[in-house]
């Protein structure tokens, strides 16, 4: 027979049970505007029945229920979810970057306009064949040395640009380099807290969401895997346990664990290679070579614009570091043009005769239009940092007729063949980088054109990304967010609920009342 009070017990659990998720509802909409909140939700679990199985058990038509109790207080979130979000975000910051990475040269070369570089260059030639038109006017000269000048500082103007947003984006590694150690070494720390609750059998909820959070971050800035593994103890079977986080390639290869059981292991990144380039990294102490990692990412797409080394080589026993990058490459582009264009254009300025020369004011050869500010004459080459350094030789801006305009077989002072020749250098096919039989224009065309293909496909994807991650950030917040119009209704679903259990302890108050003050000797 069971037992007078257990109507009592039975109501009472109802509610204690519906009290605690009227406490959970209130949790969730205190942190209805909180970052990375999960709501939560009680699994409501029915108590064992009456009577229970044994040798002297009661002979009952039936077991009957004992009401019900909180099994678990959990977030209400889908693990696929989290996978596909940090996936998406992961290649959001590696295309985001890359596409600022563009912008900004972009800005610096800024073509076509009437300050680029190809402006510059045509008001160069336009007045070589202005100068051809009258080869003993000063003015003209005086133009042709300017306009030389101008050439030579806008070259200048934008390798230095280029080089200090390159250095800028070295700064940018290393402070990402920074804040993926610092999250990962939060992460470490949440972890410890979690399997300091989980084996006593509770659910740290509000923790997970900080470490889900984290992980989120960390996503962005570089490709992982993340690995769970469960604490000792009286662990709840749907405890989470801690998250092993590891770097990935693009292939789901681990490169290097990042968060392990006790512990968060630091990277840092090497700039180590030629001119500074990025060639290993390392992932606590072992080393790894940056070339064919495969990863996207945020540290990713800075270093590809910042500068790797992509190749190594040996000549005559030296190794040689062949460096890539949307910045290095850029930058070795506008050497070779400009170290190209001013050894061509001071080739055919040697080979004509000067005013001073047919004055004979001097018995010097014919001196260079173009010089190297480091070295003054232009060492065979020597490429590397050109475009910074080209300027117009001393003597043409000592004094105007040393500007070489005649030709050797009619050295007068009206003939201009060898300014004519000069201004051909613009059109006559050279090998310009790895371009071969390319004229000045269309080399530096190329250089443009694919810099904006790159630019525009950058963007694209960067587009593409952004929309594929916020669709799922649109589902994983559909299950995960608080819904205020919910949670009003589950509030008002528990507080009858609890009502209706208030209730039935008062209606077992009366059926009692009438038992021990209506019944029996007391009753009549």
């Amino acid at each position: 027979m069971r037992s007078t009070f257990m109507g009592l017990e039975t109501a009472r659990r109802g509610m204690f049970t519906q009290q605690g998720a009227l406490y959970t509802t209130g949790h969730n909409v205190a942190n209805a505007n909180t970052p990375g909140y999960t709501r939560q939700r009680v699994n409501f679990v029915q108590t064992e029945p009456y009577p229970g199985i044994g040798m002297n058990s009661p002979m009952l038509p039936g077991q009957m229920g004992t009401g019900v109790k909180a099994g678990s207080v959990q977030r209400v979130r889908e693990s696929f979810l989290d996978v596909q979000y940090r996936s998406e975000n992961n290649k959001l910051g590696y295309w985001e970057t890359r596409a600022e990475s563009y912008e900004k040269i972009e800005e610096i070369m800024n073509e076509p306009s009437d300050s680029g570089l190809a402006k510059t260059m045509d008001m160069f030639w336009q007045s070589l064949q202005d100068l051809a038109v009258n080869a003993k006017n000063p003015g003209a000269r005086s133009v042709v040395r300017q306009r030389g000048v101008g050439v030579s500082e806008t070259f200048n103007y934008l390798a230095d640009a280029l080089k200090g947003v390159r250095q800028d984006i070295k700064n940018e590694i290393m402070v990402a380099e920074k804040e993926i150690n610092s999250l990962t070494e939060q992460i470490n720390k949440v972890n410890a807290q979690i399997s300091d609750v989980e084996p006593h059998g509770y659910l740290p909820n509000d923790l997970y969401d900080e470490r889900d959070r984290l992980i989120d971050q960390l996503s962005s800035l570089v490709n992982i895997k993340v690995d769970y593994v469960k604490n000792s103890g009286n662990s709840s079977e749907i405890a989470e346990g801690k998250a092993i986080i590891s770097m990935v390639n693009d292939n789901g290869t681990t490169i290097g664990q990042l968060v392990g059981i006790n512990a968060s292991v630091p990277i840092k990144v090497n700039f180590d290679g030629t001119d500074g380039s990025v060639k290993t990294f390392d992932v606590g102490t072992t080393n790894f070579g940056f070339k064919g990692l495969g990863s996207q990412g945020k540290l990713q797409a800075l270093i590809e614009s910042y500068g790797y080394v992509s190749d190594t080589q040996e000549v005559d026993g030296v190794t040689i570091d062949k460096v890539t990058g949307i910045y290095s490459d850029m930058l070795s582009e506008l050497d070779n043009m400009a170290y190209t264009f001013a050894i061509k254009f001071n080739d055919q300025h040697k080979a004509g005769v000067t005013p001073n020369q047919m004055n004979q004011r001097t018995t010097d050869p014919t001196p260079p239009f173009f010089a190297d500010s480091g070295n003054s004459q232009i060492t065979l080459g020597n490429k590397t940092g050109f475009a910074s350094r080209i300027k117009v030789d001393n003597s043409i801006m000592e004094s105007l007729d040393n500007i070489a305009s005649a030709s050797v077989s009619n050295p007068t002072m009206g003939d201009a063949a060898n300014v004519l020749a000069l201004a051909e250098v613009i059109n006559t096919p050279y090998v310009y980088g790895n371009q071969m039989n390319s004229n000045l224009r269309n080399y530096y065309e190329v250089i443009v054109g694919g810099m904006a293909v790159d630019s525009q496909e950058a963007v694209r994807l960067s587009s593409n990304s952004g929309v594929l991650r916020q669709a799922v950030e649109d589902r994983r917040m559909s299950m995960s967010s608080v819904s205020l119009d919910e949670e009003m209704s589950n509030m008002i679903q528990f507080q009858h609920a609890y009502n209706a259990s208030a209730r039935m302890i008062t209606l077992q108050d009366e059926l009692l009342d009438k038992i021990i003050n209506g019944m029996g000797t007391v009753g009549r």
